[in-house]
């Protein structure tokens, strides 16, 4: 039974125990094809986050309270729930219906399983997509390893990955942003999807 996938990633405040999402972006894919794409960027608390993982995503380039930390742009919590930008609260809760029944793919999608995991408990909810979540780049890596083309153990760079597998990688302006890494996965997957499907026929 096909059952859909939910392509996802997050940038979080930090690698640490009890990180937390300042972005999430979803690519859910019905069984049917039909996809909906939805990215958001999430209010925070930065008193538990650190540094190093606010500049990997570029938290004070993009996210609102970033911009308005590091550019002086204007921010308020009251402009929280309008755009691109929500509560955690209104995220979770998004979050919780993009994902439903779903299987997760993304890269390191443990990663942000957790995170996500954590965000909907907070909020009440809980996970109700499959319990076994996909990594693409490690699928796509098994694949690539199985016909000699790259390295049979880890760890694996992604760029090498998209480069054996011919795909797109993402863009200087894309890469470490939550859409842009959702993206991603998804071509993993599917570039790996298409060619099992092709020496099937």
């Amino acid at each position: 039974m096909n059952a859909p996938i939910a392509f996802l990633d997050c940038e979080t405040d930090g690698v640490h125990p009890g990180r937390r999402p300042w972005e999430i972006a979803v690519i859910r894919r019905e069984p049917e094809g039909r996809e909906t794409e939805w990215t958001v960027f999430v209010e925070i608390d930065l008193s538990t986050g650190n540094e190093y993982g606010l500049r990997v995503g570029r938290f004070y380039d993009r996210h609102p309270l970033g911009r308005h930390i590091a550019h002086g742009e204007d921010w308020s919590l009251a402009s929280w729930g309008r755009g691109d930008h929500v509560s955690a609260r209104d995220a979770a809760f998004e979050v919780a219906r993009r994902t439903h029944d779903a299987v997760l793919v993304g890269i390191n999608t443990g990663f942000d399983a957790a995170v996500l995991d954590a965000l909907l408990r907070a909020h009440g909810l809980l996970p109700g997509w499959d319990y076994t979540p996909v990594c693409a780049k490690v699928r796509a890596a098994g694949w690539l390893a199985g016909r000699g083309l790259i390295e049979t153990t880890p760890p694996w760079k992604t760029a090498d990955v998209v480069e054996k597998l011919g795909i797109v990688d993402a863009t200087e302006d894309e890469r470490h942003t939550a859409l842009g890494d959702a993206r991603l996965a998804l071509r993993m997957f599917d570039a790996v999807s298409a060619d099992a499907l092709a020496g099937a026929r």
